[in-house]
């Protein structure tokens, strides 16, 4: 018997500027294993568009006509408890995930327009969001250091390393691809970090998406 193919991802695009929305709904659109559902450049028209079951990840643009992207994505997370939200914003503005309220605060990503953000980093980050992952631009991860005095900073360069990555969406073997280290030593290092952070192995917590949090937290603009 031939298997099933698994179902594409369902993507929803909120995004202002139709220059730039043509552009993600063509991208994502033809990238196997994605499906663009809704494409619309409004809050109100996502409020319209985005039906429970319908969709599995929104982009989301921060700034909007009638609104912004943050509250949007509240709004919807607590109508679909499951659904992935990924940003994309103009501005650096990263630090913002910290503010979600405590309810829907899990598994969301963020890119920055102005970055060299990919293709594939695009890619990346929509199926990670789908999976309840968080995804961190990491052009702009490059540009942080770790806050003196916090837990972060005790890690060892290595880990550090590994954590950034990690926050960037790569797997366990893309870090190690990455690093030129072996995928074994890769899990070492992450279960070294989890330990300094605190991170447990709390089952309804997926700690990958904890330790993000945590990077964007005790880090701050490299001086």
């Amino acid at each position: 018997m031939t298997p099933t193919p698994p179902e594409p991802v369902r993507v929803a695009i909120v995004e202002d500027q139709p220059l730039f929305r043509s552009m993600l709904d063509r991208t994502l659109g033809e990238t196997d294993g994605l499906r663009v559902v809704a494409s619309v450049g409004t809050v109100s028209e996502a409020m319209a568009a985005l039906r429970p079951g319908a969709v599995d990840v929104a982009l989301l643009d921060i700034d909007l006509p009638d609104g912004n992207g943050i509250s949007l994505g509240v709004t919807l997370r607590r109508r679909m408890p499951e659904l992935g939200i990924l940003l994309l914003s103009a501005h650096d503005a990263m630090d913002l995930l910290l503010d979600l309220p405590t309810d829907v605060a899990a598994g969301w990503s963020y890119l920055s327009k102005n970055s060299s953000t990919s293709e594939d980093l695009l890619v990346t980050a929509v199926r990670a969001a789908a999976i309840g992952q968080t995804v961190l631009d990491p052009a702009l991860l490059d540009r942080v250091t770790p806050r003196a005095g916090s837990d972060v900073a005790r890690l060892t360069h290595r880990q550090y390393e590994v954590l950034r990555l990690l926050a960037a969406g790569l797997s366990n073997a893309g870090i190690g691809e990455r690093l030129g280290i072996a995928e074994k030593s890769v899990q070492n290092h992450v279960n070294a970090l989890y330990a300094t952070l605190g991170i447990d192995a709390d089952p309804t917590r997926n700690p990958r998406v904890s330790a993000a949090l945590r990077l964007l937290e005790e880090t701050g603009p490299a001086v």
